[in-house]
């Protein structure tokens, strides 16, 4: 799902006894109310970092390709996915050609042509804009438009991945109509933002901050009308709330849950179940332009005092799975790194080594720095403070001291131009979710050349070596040797630590029974056109 997009620990612990709930709602045929439980700043693709803006971009937003289940790209705005073998990818990797569908309209009705995706690479390349994920983006080195219907893209260098990441539903971007946004490219403060004009099975209607999102189906839309003929997406940031309102019929759908409520959720009478890989790398990151964890000996330090598989039973409840590498288990190139394993003992020692000595309050300093780091959280996920207060009492046993600091989700998340607390890098240490990629390609999240607010690389890490062999990795186009290397650059990461991961999410998706054909996967939803909701 969106690349750069990112994810708190979305869950809750209730009391034991709950509200009876209200009456339930007469049951809209054809209409999908469903929630994430995450606020949204911008509808735009190119700009924001939640990922329930890929979810909802996945209904609504224009693509050059579809990522299906398996991770292959499919043709949504083309006739035919590049490749080598039909020869849309020049035998150099250098040179891919598009070839769009005729008679395309975007959701206001204008025709869709090369023009628009001409259009779209120009706004990518503006670095005016604050592209929440532009690495991709940065290999082009030019195109051309042989006509109306052709785009011509030719790399700086080969680049594997290029087919299923530009422009595709498995990555944070989208196409944007020259025709509403251009000629000019800057885009960070365009009332576009608020309500994209896309070319989906859906456009948006409204967006009512802080209340929901509408869209209808797309008469314009050149596959026909899905079976849905409204979808609400509800801004409920409470988890109680929307624990609720999944009882009563108010949504129909709570997509992505993890942790307590993943459990607890299964519990409930008249309520289907869906588990959902995802692409989700849950962690503590670390910013390493902080003084106190600019020492690797500190961060790793902090990594074995963090008994990570307890936090992945107890405040996880266990849906996902263990893992020590950036990349998520579903992309190509995963390596499955041995863990390294909880020794506070082991923690205390490197510090002392290290001449990081405690205080008479316990806390330990060097050259006049103390490790006294800061937490940044999104407000109203319990999790996450329940995560921070146990590395609160991990981190004071090794000398650390940890204090906390909430913002609203919205904030959090929020794209750089409007003060966002991750792609600012406004913290010590953040509690979130990395997305990765249909691919091992991490530059977005861990390159030097994408630190934020340039990319979203708000650990701050830059490991020239570790550019080096992604970049090589992403040339290779033979699928065992883009894997050895791999294999390479997610073990320099982790002993590096520019964050201390804890697993890789799994979602389950509580839904209603009328809802049908719904297929998440860990690369969006599949099957958009036959979702319903039936009487």
């Amino acid at each position: 799902m969106m690349r750069r997009l990112v994810r708190s620990f979305a869950a809750f612990v209730y009391a034991a006894t709950l509200l009876a709930p209200a009456p339930a709602r007469a049951v809209e045929a054809h209409v999908l109310r469903f929630t994430e439980g995450i606020d949204v700043a911008t509808l735009n693709p190119l700009l924001g970092s939640a990922g329930v803006i890929q979810s909802l971009s996945a209904f609504t937003m224009a693509h050059l390709v579809h990522v299906n289940a398996r991770g292959i790209p499919e043709p949504e705005l083309i006739v035919e996915t590049p490749t080598r073998a039909n020869g849309g990818i020049s035998h150099d990797g250098k040179t891919i050609t598009y070839r769009l569908r005729h008679g395309v309209r975007w959701s206001d009705g204008v025709p869709f042509d090369a023009d628009d995706v001409a259009y779209s690479l120009r706004v990518v390349a503006d670095k005016s804009n604050i592209i929440a994920d532009r690495s991709a983006y940065d290999y082009i080195a030019g195109f051309t438009e042989p006509d109306k219907f052709t785009i011509v893209i030719r790399l700086k260098e080969p680049y594997a991945p290029f087919v299923a990441r530009a422009f595709t539903s498995a990555e944070l971007g989208c196409l944007v109509p020259k025709h509403v946004l251009g000629p000019a490219t800057n885009i960070n403060k365009a009332p576009y933002n608020a309500l994209p004009v896309g070319i989906g099975p859906f456009r948006y209607t409204s967006f009512k901050r802080a209340d929901r999102i509408e869209m209808e189906a797309d008469p314009n839309y050149f596959r026909g009308m899905p079976k849905l003929r409204k979808i609400v997406y509800k801004i409920v940031t409470d988890d109680n709330t929307i624990f609720t309102e999944l009882q009563t019929g108010e949504i129909d759908l709570w997509a992505e849950i993890g942790g307590v409520l993943g459990a607890r959720v299964k519990t409930l009478p008249n309520v289907a179940i869906t588990l959902g890989p995802s692409l989700y790398v849950s962690g503590t990151y670390l910013n390493l332009s902080a003084p106190t964890l600019a020492d690797v000996l500190v961060r790793r330090a902090l990594r074995l005092a963090t008994d990570r598989k307890f936090l992945f039973e107890k405040i996880a409840y266990g849906i996902g799975t263990l893992s020590e590498s950036v990349v998520a288990p579903a992309s190509d190139g995963y390596e499955n790194l041995p863990r390294v394993p909880y020794d506070p003992a082991a923690a205390n020692k490197l510090l002392d080594d290290a001449g990081w000595v405690r205080g008479g309050d316990g806390i330990r300093a060097k050259g006049g720095i103390r490790l006294a780091l800061t937490a940044a959280l999104p407000a109203g996920y319990p999790p996450s403070s329940q995560t921070a207060e146990l590395l609160r009492g991990y981190w004071e046993k090794i000398g650390v001291e940890l204090s906390t600091k909430s913002y609203a989700s919205s904030q959090f998340f929020a794209p750089a131009a409007d003060g966002g607390i991750l792609q600012n890098s406004k913290f010590d240490v953040a509690l979130y979710s990395y997305a990765g990629s249909v691919f091992a390609d991490i530059r977005d999240g861990f390159g030097c050349a994408y630190r934020a607010p340039q990319g979203f690389n708000s650990s701050q890490y830059c490991n020239p070596t570790v550019d080096a062999e992604v970049a090589q990795y992403a040339q290779t186009y033979d699928a065992r040797k883009r894997a050895a290397i791999a294999a390479r650059f997610q073990k320099r990461v982790d002993d590096d630590v520019p964050t201390i991961v804890t697993y890789v999410r799994s979602f389950v998706y509580a839904h209603t029974p009328r809802l049908v054909d719904y297929h998440p996967t860990a690369f969006g939803y599949d099957g958009i056109m036959t979702l319903d909701v039936t009487p």
